[in-house]
């Protein structure tokens, strides 16, 4: 089997990406066995997903954003510039919607160029913040947080609050990364990380994969 530390390398012909004697299917989020390439472009894994991720055939499961309505200046910033390199990689981003923590992560997805999506607790889509592109209202009220750790590969927490807790808590039972930074709980399982550019890698090698097997 490959390990982690082999080369990935983008196939000139069709644009697949490679590591050793495996391709990636980008539509099953699997590696794949295949034959070694022997012209292929080096490129590391933050510029690989990008350019997955503006190819037709890579599925998009989304990367989940959670954090405080009631958020502090310091995790409304935080948020937003997560929200930013996470759309600036090309990764779908989902969170609750709403103010606060959603808000910033929305307005830095909307800014880097990506499409934020938030999960309503409501009936109505018009209580979105104005930031999210796709509202999508559920009138299940908390019970919301179940589909945002449900539906995402990955959740970052930013900052705490009991919403935010079950949510983490959930992830980590469907067996979700699940990565904590500054302000947010303390849960066991969680990867404790301070810096934007850490999560972006923790995420983008879960993505493709490349901590596995």
């Amino acid at each position: 089997m490959p390990t982690i530390d082999q080369p990935l390398l983008i196939n000139s012909a069709d644009g697949a990406l490679h590591r050793g004697r495996e391709r990636f299917d980008a539509w099953a989020l699997a590696w794949r066995p295949a034959e070694p390439l022997s012209d292929g472009r080096p490129i590391e894994p933050r510029a690989a997903l990008t350019h997955l991720f503006a190819r037709r055939d890579t599925r998009r499961v989304p990367v989940g954003v959670i954090g405080p309505r009631d958020a502090t200046a310091s995790e409304y910033e935080r948020a937003f510039g997560l929200g930013k390199a996470l759309a600036s990689i090309g990764f779908t981003v989902i969170c609750g919607g709403r103010q606060g923590a959603m808000e910033a992560v929305s307005k830095g997805v909307a800014e880097a160029g990506g499409i934020p999506i938030g999960i309503l607790p409501d009936h109505d889509w018009q209580e979105a913040n104005d930031f999210v592109a796709i509202p999508l209202a559920t009138g299940i009220g908390e019970a919301r947080n179940a589909i945002i750790a449900t539906a995402s590969f990955a959740l970052v927490a930013v900052g705490g609050g009991y919403g935010t807790l079950s949510e983490m808590a959930l992830g980590l039972r469907l067996g979700r990364l699940v990565i904590a930074m500054p302000e947010s709980h303390h849960v066991e399982g969680a990867v404790q990380l301070t810096e934007i550019a850490d999560v972006c890698e923790h995420l983008t090698r879960r993505y493709l994969v490349l901590d596995r097997g």
